[in-house]
């Protein structure tokens, strides 16, 4: 049985037991979250991990960084440190999007030196087979991406973006629409493509039981992706968008009584006034499904500091009822990110979610921010640092210029309000 079978017949299950005692949770609230699909456990039968964390309400937002290498830059040693910073910073997961090198190898050694739950997206490792092939995007194989989906799955892939919710009705409503930034999803535009050159039906919707036949036999909760999200804020909250999240809310209903878990991934780029009615609507379209939001960015001009614009965006969202924030780093729309880049991106997500869990009453959050500021109103530095998000940071910065005062800092110095005399 699949960890959602389990839960729906109220049978033990590890993850399930370890995954309350990680949120300090009683076992039941977790597992009637499995059972009704408003909580999910990535985690595939073929993998052995120590922690794993659940995603979905009344539970710790949870951050994921992205890796990978691209065509234009390759090398497996950077992605297993940008692997290694991603978890150091506090990644809960990551994901594996190469499209250069022997992807099957990445894969497997990310899978390997990895010690969080991994997911990819399919997607691309059928593009860069059949453009390898020398054939076009638009010819992309059902067969071959099938193919790919199971040789993943089987690897220990944990969970996989899928997306299910492009079809040809919303791509005509798309053919339709006029946007801004079109389609900004690298996998949602091979499907278009697909789509619009030979007038057949995307392989992930015409065939979404063989999909599910898979994910259930290795465990891999479906994510199902948002090929339309706006890519701009222009573009936001528009047609083709919430015709897709229609469809994957049907999407949701079918995994679950396939015995499959499965989460909705959102936008994207969105303006702040516009995100807690996209995280309402995507809940309520996707029957409580976990969301899975990629910022989303506030603002469309401040290139070279996008993990400020989606720390913003993912605050708010996460506040109003996002549980999993896709982190952007420094390097979105300019470059392949690189070690510094992850490690901030992923510190700007756990800020957001922090602030978020607070406004959530996540058990734990608003704690932890009474003990930073007891010790600062002591004057404790190692006790800040230890209560800090990030405790490397706080030290370079400490040290950069240090106080005549020990228990100050170069700001105040001698006036410091903190001080009771």
């Amino acid at each position: 049985m699949t960890l959602i079978e389990d839960a729906q017949n109220k049978k033990e299950n590890g993850l399930i037991k370890s995954t309350a005692k990680a949120e300090s949770l009683d076992e039941e609230f977790i597992r009637a979250g499995v059972a009704e699909g408003i909580i999910v456990i990535p985690k595939n039968v073929n993998r052995k991990l120590r922690k794993i964390v659940a995603v979905g309400k009344g539970l710790k937002t949870k951050v994921n960084a992205n890796i990978g290498s691209s065509p234009d830059h390759i090398d497996i040693t950077e992605e297993l440190a940008k692997l290694d910073a991603a978890v150091k910073a506090g990644a809960d997961t990551v994901m594996d999007l190469s499209t250069g090198g022997d992807l099957k190898q990445i894969r497997k050694e990310i899978l390997e030196a990895s010690p969080v739950q991994i997911g990819t997206v399919p997607i691309y490792e059928a593009a860069c087979k059949t453009v390898a092939k020398g054939k076009k995007i638009s010819e992309i194989d059902g067969e071959l991406l099938f193919d790919i989906i199971e040789e993943q799955a089987q690897q220990g892939v944990d969970f996989i973006t899928v997306h299910c919710g492009i079809n040809k009705d919303t791509v005509e409503i798309l053919n339709r629409q006029r946007r801004l930034a079109g389609v900004v999803s690298r996998g949602g535009s091979f499907l278009v493509k697909c789509i619009n050159a030979t007038g057949k039906e995307n392989p992930l919707f015409e065939n979404y039981d063989k999909l599910l036949k898979i994910a259930k036999k290795y465990d891999v909760t479906l994510s199902l992706g948002d090929g339309f999200r706006p890519g701009c804020a222009f573009d936001a909250s528009d047609g083709p968008q919430l015709a897709e999240l229609s469809v994957l809310g049907e999407l949701v209903l079918r995994a679950r009584k396939a015995g499959v878990q499965s989460m909705i991934e959102g936008p994207g780029h969105i303006p702040l006034n516009q995100i807690k009615a996209n995280v309402t609507i995507a809940k309520k379209l996707g029957y409580g499904a976990p969301l899975y939001f990629l910022g989303p960015l506030v603002t469309d001009i401040a290139a070279g500091y996008d993990h400020i614009t989606s720390a913003i965006g993912s605050a708010l969202a996460a506040a109003c009822g996002v549980d999993f924030i896709c982190y952007v780093t420094p390097a979105e729309h300019l470059k392949l990110p690189d070690i510094e880049d992850v490690h901030e991106g992923v510190i700007a997500a756990r800020i957001a979610g922090h602030a978020a869990d607070i406004v959530k009453g996540v058990k734990g959050a608003s704690e932890r921010d009474a003990e930073m500021s007891k010790w600062r109103k002591a004057r404790n530095w190692e006790k800040q640092k230890e209560f800090c998000i990030d405790p490397v940071k706080f030290a370079i910065e400490r040290e950069k210029l240090t106080s005549q005062q020990e228990d100050a800092c170069t700001m105040c110095g001698e006036f410091c309000a903190m001080r009771d005399e």
